[in-house]
């Protein structure tokens, strides 16, 4: 530390820009409390900092701006949402962005690491990070403590779980209606990302004489040749679609599934008691779990489709 100030001294003495990496260095990993003492002294240039509130408030600004002219769905805005309260569970609203270092947003990822499932972390720091990279691109910080700290790994492959047909059959008899079966089988028996690809299919996208229907995917819909996709409407699929379609008839509707369209309806709680009322034990991730175990067997049998 006696020779770090001794060059700064140096520098400030000889109006000589801070520039060597071995000072920088140190001075990226120094406590916000030396920090201050050091600009206090005049030893160190601290711009003027934006509290963590701040940062919050005016990037979900952003996002929400986004979500209203379509660059971001309904349920993403929500993850930041999430992200946002998940973050001051750790920080204050008072603490300044600037003083965060890399040191200590490693420290916040191992402690949400002893309580939080991986891929849960890994979401909350992607979202995070989200918000950091926002605050450079505004010149509130020159670069993002979290640079260099990894975010790890989506997939908790121990939550993974297949999703047998017997299973299958006895969430359809425990449905509460004929929506819910239909949501089931898309997810299950259609391998389509529920909820958005499940509330999003329309009657207009089902071909019923070539046995397909059309799937918009909102999550690569931005990349070319991703908007969406054909999928069969296979044999253990087409009943519980005739089902909505048939009776009652579906005329005027534009959706296949229209009871449950409220983006902040949460599925999983109903899918929950679902579960209890087929006498099955907890399924992690269903609608993840379902589509993979579908994937896997469309695999086997066709290659791919």
């Amino acid at each position: 530390m006696k020779s770090i100030i001794e060059t700064l001294i140096y520098y400030r003495d000889n109006s000589i820009p801070t520039s060597d990496k071995r000072t920088q260095t140190w001075l990226e990993s120094a406590s916000p409390e030396i920090r201050q003492k050091l600009a206090k002294v005049g030893l160190l240039e601290i711009p003027d900092s934006h509290t963590l509130k701040e940062l919050w408030d005016k990037f979900l600004e952003q996002k929400e701006l986004d979500q209203r002219i379509g660059r971001i769905q309904e349920s993403t805005l929500g993850q930041y949402e999430v992200a946002r309260k998940r973050f001051f569970e750790s920080f204050k609203e008072t603490d300044l962005l600037a003083e965060l270092s890399k040191e200590t947003l490693a420290k916040w990822k191992t402690e949400l690491l002893k309580r939080l499932a991986q891929g849960t972390v890994a979401s909350q720091l992607k979202h995070t990070k989200s918000a950091f990279t926002w605050a450079v691109e505004q010149g509130w910080i020159e670069k993002s403590p979290l640079d260099g700290v990894g975010r790890g790994s989506f997939v908790n492959r121990e939550r993974d779980q297949m999703i047998s047909m017997d299973v299958y059959y006895r969430l359809l008899d425990a449905c509460p209606c004929k929506d819910w079966r239909c949501i089931i089988a898309l997810a299950r028996i259609g391998g389509l990302r529920c909820p958005s690809e499940v509330v999003g299919l329309r009657w207009e996208d089902v071909n019923w004489e070539l046995a397909k229907f059309y799937v918009r995917s909102p999550k690569t819909k931005h990349h070319e040749g991703k908007e969406g996709r054909w999928v069969p409407i296979f044999d253990a699929l087409k009943p519980e679609l005739e089902a909505l379609f048939f009776d009652p008839p579906s005329e005027g509707r534009e959706f296949v599934i229209n009871r449950y369209r409220n983006p902040k309806q949460n599925l999983g709680t109903t899918f929950e008691k679902i579960v209890k009322r087929a006498g099955l034990s907890e399924i992690p991730r269903p609608f993840d779990n379902m589509r993979m175990t579908r994937s896997n067997e469309v695999y086997r049998k066709h290659g791919a489709y």
